[in-house]
């Protein structure tokens, strides 16, 4: 049973990267880049406040309905979680370093897409990467995150940040 999981999600992940290496870039008309800049920036500040543990920030960032899930292996186990980042702040975050880079965004008018590549560490060490995916809803002139939607991979599926590990 867990073989056949494998090879379907192996099977879907090789259609995605052939879908991914055949798509081109769009920008939503009218976009500007500050737009884009924006997004980018209420994405890395969700990161950052994952990263120490700043529920104000987090809160100030998302809307209370935002959801936050993940899914991909944990050795033979495919992994799924959906929840609410309300329910991650009042269970407690735990310790992590989760860094993103090369985004890219898409906005058009209220909504905005933030996809990019991350790599996460626990107390110091390798867990894993993946690609971190933020939808965004501006609200009264503020950009705020309406779901943070993760994979968990593994290299070669993946990639580490290209500055190397976090420094302490």
């Amino acid at each position: 049973m867990a073989s056949r999981r494998i090879a379907g999600l192996a099977r879907r992940a090789a259609a995605f990267a052939v879908l991914a290496a055949s798509a081109t870039p769009i920008q939503a008309q009218g976009t500007r880049a500050s737009d884009s800049l924006a997004v980018i920036a209420v994405a890395d500040s969700l990161l950052r406040a994952l990263s120490t543990n700043d529920t104000a920030t987090l809160r100030r960032l998302s809307l209370d309905s935002t959801v936050v899930g993940g899914v991909g292996m944990r050795g033979a186990q495919e992994v799924l979680s959906l929840r609410t980042m309300r329910s991650d702040i009042a269970r407690g975050l735990p310790s992590f370093v989760e860094r993103g880079f090369h985004p890219t965004a898409l906005v058009n008018g209220w909504i905005a897409v933030v996809w990019m590549p991350y790599d996460l560490y626990r107390g110091g060490e390798w867990s894993h990467c993946g690609i971190d995916t933020f939808t965004l809803m501006n609200v009264n002139g503020a950009w705020r995150a309406g779901s943070l939607l993760y994979t968990i991979e593994q290299p070669p599926a993946c990639a580490k940040h290209p500055l190397g590990p976090p420094t302490p």
